[in-house]
């Protein structure tokens, strides 16, 4: 007997259910690596939006304006042109073509990313950017940052917040900036801490758990375990919808 043809309604029936999942949390966490992962051994697209931050300080910075005048970066806020690729295995990012996914990782930018992502109107520009892409990702997309389950995707089909100690946190920082720029664990800790306290206490969308969001505590597992757990996650919201 023949196999029976496959038709597009069956197809339909039978293909996974595309998700938005929205992972936030500090820096630290694992939040990269596991979302990336999780996007890629799932086949959903993926975005990283604090390298959305990251690219429109760098720009700032390029253009000679001083970050610490809100006033300033406000106005500048729409115009750089910034274009996120949501290609899990490699995700790319250019401003104003330039690919800039070097430069927004250095430490002058990581230094000055929060007061420039402070910026309301830096913050309206991003977040509709952010928007857009998720509403084009046909297959489902894996967004991370600060603040995407109560801000920027509110009505995200799975929400997780990543947590970990500050201790863990700047071992892994560490680990992630050793051979690109000279670190100190403590002075790591420090900035995290530091960092931490300015996008909590922002007062446009600040980092925060949104409340149907699943806490998941990073210090004590592996990334394996992490990204089995929020796989995991996904699959079962997958399977209710």
């Amino acid at each position: 007997m023949s196999a029976p043809v496959e038709t597009a309604a069956t197809a339909a029936r039978t293909a996974p259910a595309a998700v938005i999942v929205a992972i936030d949390g500090p820096a630290g966490t694992g939040k990269s690596s596991t979302s990336r992962s999780v996007a890629t051994q799932l086949g959903l697209s993926y975005l990283d939006t604090g390298a959305q931050y990251r690219a429109i300080t760098w720009w700032m910075i390029s253009n000679g304006i001083d970050v610490q005048d809100s006033a300033a970066v406000a106005t500048a806020a729409d115009k750089p042109v910034i274009v996120s690729g949501t290609d899990a295995s490699n995700p790319t990012i250019t401003v104003d073509g330039v690919d800039a996914s070097g430069p927004i990782r250095t430490q002058e930018v990581t230094a000055r990313v929060s007061a420039v992502s402070a910026v309301p109107e830096v913050r309206t520009v991003i977040t509709e950017l952010q928007r857009s892409i998720a509403a084009g990702a046909g297959n489902g997309i894996v967004v991370e940052g600060r603040d995407i389950g109560t801000t920027v995707l509110p009505d995200a089909d799975l929400k997780v917040f990543l947590t970990a100690s500050p201790e863990a946190r700047a071992a892994r920082r560490s680990g992630e900036l050793k051979g690109k720029e000279a670190t100190d664990l403590a002075a790591t800790r420090e900035a995290l801490i530091k960092r931490d306290a300015i996008d909590s206490g922002r007062k446009t969308s600040p980092l925060a758990k949104a409340a149907d969001a699943v806490e998941v505590d990073t210090t004590d597992l592996t990334l394996q375990q992490v990204i089995e757990c929020v796989v995991t996650l996904v699959e079962e919201k997958r399977a209710a919808r």
